[in-house]
């Protein structure tokens, strides 16, 4: 099992993080980033999961700089919960504590960020924004097509739900006519969050394959 640590921005915050560590070899280094659910029990399972293929994982507790030791659940009052404490969250700040996160694992070897819904998006702006991100894989960001000018520095796979209501299919190519380059999938007849087990839209063979083209990916772009 993995446990916390805290560790700090450059502009001196400091937040919590979950950090599970390989038990075998190491092949490389990956920054978890949460929903807007926190730091809760999936989250931690997904870094847990991905420690276990080899990747020093850590999953920063984004909301510390609002309220520390968020966990939510999935169901309405979660995503209200979720919802206002996004919202008072300024973005540049964000990403120092995904830096943040990035700097304290990169001793492990090459990074790659990988997210969730919020999280995704955060992973393809980490693409853009930030230092020392070899890759990263963004499921089902609904805040990506609002950064489709980004300029990315890393490489990036992208996950959508074919009846996404937070993400039309419009966005989806917007984002495709803007990043070419991308690798990008659409997953037919799923919703958002398909691959969250804890949520009523997982879909298990969709998840299956997206996680087998993550890994993929992972391995073509995070090898010595």
């Amino acid at each position: 099992m993995g446990q916390y640590i805290d560790i700090t921005a450059s502009d001196g915050h400091q937040l919590s993080a979950y950090v599970a560590k390989p038990t075998g070899p190491t092949v490389g280094a990956m920054v978890m980033l949460q929903e807007f659910f926190g730091v809760n029990p999936h989250i931690r399972a997904m870094a847990e999961q991905y420690a276990g293929d080899g990747y020093y994982t850590i999953a920063p507790a984004i909301f510390d700089r609002v309220e520390r030791g968020v966990e939510l659940g999935y169901d309405e009052a979660g995503m209200q919960k979720g919802r206002e404490l996004r919202a008072k969250l300024n973005l540049d700040q964000t990403m120092l504590d995904v830096q943040a996160a990035i700097d304290a694992v990169a001793p492990f070897g090459k990074v790659a960020t990988l997210g969730y819904c919020w999280g995704g998006s955060l992973a393809y702006l980490a693409a853009a924004r930030l230092k020392h991100v070899t890759c990263a894989v963004g499921y089902y960001g609904a805040q990506i097509a609002g950064h489709a000018d980004e300029t990315l520095h890393a490489p990036v796979l992208l996950h959508f739900a074919e009846h996404d209501i937070y993400i039309p299919l419009d966005d989806v190519e917007k984002i495709r006519h803007a990043h070419p380059e991308i690798e990008m999938y659409l997953y037919p007849g799923t919703e958002h969050g398909f691959s969250c087990n804890d949520r009523r839209f997982y879909e298990p063979k969709s998840a299956a394959l997206a996680r087998e083209r993550s890994l993929a990916f992972l391995t073509r772009h995070m090898a010595p």
